[in-house]
């Protein structure tokens, strides 16, 4: 599906992350693999270091940590903000809703309009979705999207396949009407057929957690698991990513008429270095034009991967508009992009949660 929306901008960018890092070096003795053969994994990947919330920190204190920061720097007036989107596969509760629950734990006005999505590497982008109609509504002035995840909580520390990669922390990105009318050019798809290529087995209403479940096993490839953790079909997602991203980019390209040389980046999910590269090979876009270091410094953190990439690499490099792509792909399995002018962004900032101080009884 293609559609469309004219003069809307983001005009600040938070990322916030947790103080632990994890070295993938350290790690490599709790693997059932060689240690040879994870180096050459280690480099193949783009495995370095990951950031790792404690056990206690709920993906909301990251949210409100960054709420908290943004308003005491008078970055952002909290009576401001007219609606919180807020995007995790972790949720404080099933009920209720996490999003009030910020918007009490920070003092977000009682006129506002709160809502959970359950999305994952396509989250960034569904986000950008619903407040670009939300602000098509002329009483919505501004709206908060709040990524965030804790799944490090859900990959079992010996699992190579996942663990090395798993990141946590968040990210909240203020949407707002923009005096310039350019048009952003949006594409979405959704293969439910593939749905549980990444998913939790146990813990829902369909197969709720037990003591059997949380028992490991090791699968056919030598990864240490239970059914209470995250697992991934890495095969499957990559062959996913390979065949239908570039049709997804080709669809906006042609749709926004914007030759493909004429992006300034393409500012895409990071599952891991290897993934991206190959991408931006099989687009032939230049790599420098693809980032791919944000797994290699944090880890993937699911839908934070996107601001996160914004904060970490675009900086010093927002003195004028940028055309960019934006694009998710990953859990659901769901497919997202944008093409739209990325208009300078006076704030974009990565800080660190102070763990000691989040409220794991909340």
């Amino acid at each position: 599906m293609n559609f469309n929306f004219f003069g809307k901008k983001i005009s600040s960018i938070i990322t916030i992350l947790p103080e632990n890092e994890s070295f993938f070096d350290d790690e490599i003795n709790n693997y059932n693999f060689p240690p040879k053969k994870s180096k050459i994994l280690k480099e193949l990947m783009g495995y370095e270091k990951h950031r790792i919330a404690s056990p206690n920190t709920l993906a909301s204190d990251f949210i409100i940590a960054g709420f908290q920061h943004l308003f005491s720097q008078n970055i952002v007036e909290k009576d401001t903000i007219d609606v919180l989107i807020y995007i995790t596969q972790s949720p404080d509760y099933l009920v209720p809703q996490t999003s009030t629950i910020i918007q009490q734990e920070v003092g977000l006005k009682k006129d506002i309009l709160c809502f959970d999505l359950n999305q994952g590497c396509a989250g960034f982008i569904h986000g950008l979705f619903q407040a670009f109609f939300m602000l098509e509504n002329p009483r919505i002035q501004k709206v908060a999207i709040a990524n965030t995840d804790v799944l490090s909580h859900k990959v079992n520390p010996k699992d190579r396949n996942s663990y090395p990669l798993v990141g946590d922390g968040g990210s909240i990105t203020i949407v707002e009407r923009s005096h310039i009318k350019s048009e952003i050019f949006c594409f979405n798809q959704t293969f439910g057929e593939n749905a549980l290529a990444i998913h939790i087995p146990a813990g829902g209403f369909k197969f709720p957690s037990t003591d059997e479940t949380a028992k490991d096993f090791e699968d056919e490839d030598g990864n240490i698991r239970n059914l209470n953790n995250l697992v991934m079909q890495g095969a499957s997602v990559f062959s996913f990513v390979q065949e239908y991203v570039p049709i997804m980019v080709d669809s906006l390209l042609k749709e926004s008429k914007i030759a493909k040389e004429a992006i300034d980046f393409f500012l895409f999910h990071q599952p891991n270095k290897f993934m991206l590269e190959k991408l931006a090979d099989k687009l032939q876009v230049p790599r420098e034009k693809m980032p791919n270091n944000i797994v290699q410094n944090f880890g993937n953190g699911s839908g934070i991967t996107i601001p996160l990439t914004i904060c970490f690499n675009l900086a010093t490099n927002t003195e004028k508009s940028l055309k960019v792509c934006f694009g998710g792909f990953g859990v659901g399995l769901t497919l997202a992009g944008i093409v739209m002018d990325l208009e300078k962004i006076p704030h974009l900032q990565i800080i660190t949660l102070k763990e000691q101080n989040a409220s794991p009884a909340r």
